[in-house]
């Protein structure tokens, strides 16, 4: 009765403070995910020129969503969904506690930080006027940075690899931070990247592939992401993008949302046929802004051998994650609303029977994550799609007995269950968020409860999210839009022997699907897994042809 008089959703908080806050490994790979620009849509390779047009429209974003002229986001045009996640989108930064992580958020600031080649500048986005930065004058603030950093007298290794410590254990990072950080010139810098609007990190390396590129936003090298950050957005030397994001904060369909926003408001007639933003032919005089400001700090040799540690923990972390990403073009949600089979059902379906391919008959604890923001404040639910039905029909696939119409039948009811499920979870009736809440309480109260350490103690050998393609009317993703279609993101496994899978429908037509797995597990293998994901996908289509 307390908790429901003192607070206005009696989950939210104590999911964020004991989910999130108070796990005590490092957040990369862990706890932070990532998200890919478009798939095929290239309009400028210019790395600096797009970076500062991204510059430009997240803060546009920014000020539309501060004046709430945002549009919120509602089911079919009529049920509005909480849009209370947003608050704290900018200028929000994960503070490392010994027992407890705290977010720190500012209600306004005026500069982002910029990172290249372990150089940190802080960047004024406003003019003395108040308004934002032009493109082309973001472009060429970051041509100076670039010039700057590339130069000759290069970083220190201490100075390049000090954000090894954000990818530190929590723990850690927090004696670091009170020792070394707490006065004098660190704390200044260290507080202007705290209350910075975002960071922005300019690689020197290209991925060579999708799967490359998933990895490289996720973690990086370990040191070239600010992973306390609410999001970073990195800009890759050959002009793709994306963002790194921190999870306390909020869930992934707001990071979605202002990312869907910003990518819409790219063009081509954005940028000159050098590949530079374009310069407006006024005879306005421009108003004075500010140079960068590269930041200072002072390391001292205890400081260093803690770099030293942070970087081999970090590039252990690195080495351990397999990721592939799965482009299937061969069908879409089409194809599965045609088989009368709701399409993210379709796709759980496929996910047991490709696990089940994948350990020899296993059926995996399963995890998806449903919003719950029709309600105040509302963040996730649990959807557990390894359902009774879902196992029937998966061994309804193997079995060579059964004919091709009882399977289909299975996969119906299989999929009618799950969409049930899915239901309750989004309305207020799932299970796990209650037994979570009941299970903080009997802590709180010294109550022993084996039947809630049980059951929230099993591993989720098959984490999965759908992601959503399309949150705004901005774009026409089923038709002129349709080149703009971009694969989502991903994050890493939940459980040491298991599997991270997120999925997205792109258009009608095809879908992306991001699988995360550690190298040290024997009986794990992301690129297997990707294979036999897409040969359940092939076996369900074949029940319809």
């Amino acid at each position: 009765m307390l908790k429901w008089l003192t607070t206005s959703n009696y989950v939210s908080d104590w999911w964020e403070k004991y989910v999130y806050l108070r796990g005590r490994s490092s957040i990369m790979v862990n706890s932070n995910y990532y998200v890919l620009d478009a798939f095929t849509y290239m309009p400028c390779t210019n790395q600096l020129a797009r970076a500062a047009l991204f510059i430009s429209n997240i803060l546009k974003f920014k000020r539309d969503l501060d004046r709430e002229e945002i549009e919120p986001i509602t089911i079919r045009d009529t049920v509005p969904l909480c849009m209370a996640q947003y608050e704290r989108l900018f200028t929000t930064t994960r503070i490392p506690g010994k027992e407890c992580d705290t977010l720190e958020h500012h209600d306004y600031s005026s500069y982002i930080v910029v990172l290249r080649k372990g150089r940190y500048y802080q960047l004024s986005v406003y003019n003395r006027k108040g308004q934002i930065l032009a493109p082309f004058e973001f472009e060429n603030h970051l041509h100076w940075i670039v010039e700057d950093a590339d130069r000759g007298d290069s970083a220190s290794y201490e100075e390049e690899h000090l954000a090894a410590f954000t990818a530190e254990e929590r723990h850690v990072w927090a004696a670091v931070r009170s020792e070394h950080f707490a006065s004098g010139v660190n704390k200044e810098s260290l507080d202007i990247i705290d209350k910075a609007i975002f960071v922005l990190s300019l690689d020197t390396e290209t991925p060579k592939d999708l799967s490359s590129r998933g990895k490289a936003l996720l973690h990086g090298n370990g040191y070239n992401r600010w992973f306390d950050k609410s999001f970073t957005l990195v800009l890759f030397p050959d002009g793709r993008a994306g963002l790194n994001c921190e999870h306390s904060w909020a869930d992934a369909p707001v990071v979605a949302h202002m990312w869907e926003w910003v990518m819409c408001h790219e063009t081509e007639d954005a940028y000159d046929e050098h590949g530079h933003n374009i310069r407006p032919e006024s005879t306005t005089p421009r108003v004075a802004t500010a140079a960068p400001h590269k930041l200072a700090w002072d390391f001292s040799p205890k400081l260093s051998e803690a770099i030293k540690t942070a970087v081999a923990k970090a590039t252990t972390i690195i080495n351990d994650l397999d990721l592939s990403i799965l482009h299937h073009s061969k069908y879409g949600k089409d194809y599965m609303k045609h088989a009368k089979i709701s399409p993210d059902a379709y796709v759980q379906m496929a996910l047991q029977l490709a696990y089940y391919h994948d350990s020899n008959g296993e059926t995996p604890l399963t995890y998806e994550s449903s919003m719950t923001r029709l309600y105040k404040q509302g963040r996730t639910e649990t959807v557990r799609p390894a359902s009774v039905d879902a196992r029937e029909f998966v061994r309804a696939m193997v079995n060579p007995s059964v004919t091709k119409e009882q399977r289909i039948q299975l996969l119906r009811k299989a999929g009618e269950t799950h969409q049930n499920l899915y239901r309750d979870a989004m309305s207020g009736k799932g299970i796990d968020r209650h037994l979570f809440a009941l299970y903080v309480v009997s802590q709180g109260l010294g109550v022993d409860s084996p039947f809630l350490k049980d059951a929230l103690s099993r591993a989720w050998k098959l984490s999965t999210s759908q992601q959503p393609q399309q949150q705004t009317k901005l774009w026409e993703p089923e038709g002129k839009d349709r080149h703009k279609i971009g694969p989502g993101g991903g994050f890493g496994p939940v459980a040491d022997d298991g599997y991270g899978t997120s999925y997205m429908f792109a258009g009608s037509h095809c879908l992306f699907a991001h699988v995360s797995s550690k190298i040290s597990a024997k009986n794990t293998d992301s690129a297997r897994f990707a294979n036999n994901l897409e040969r359940a996908f092939e076996e369900l289509a074949a029940l319809f042809r």
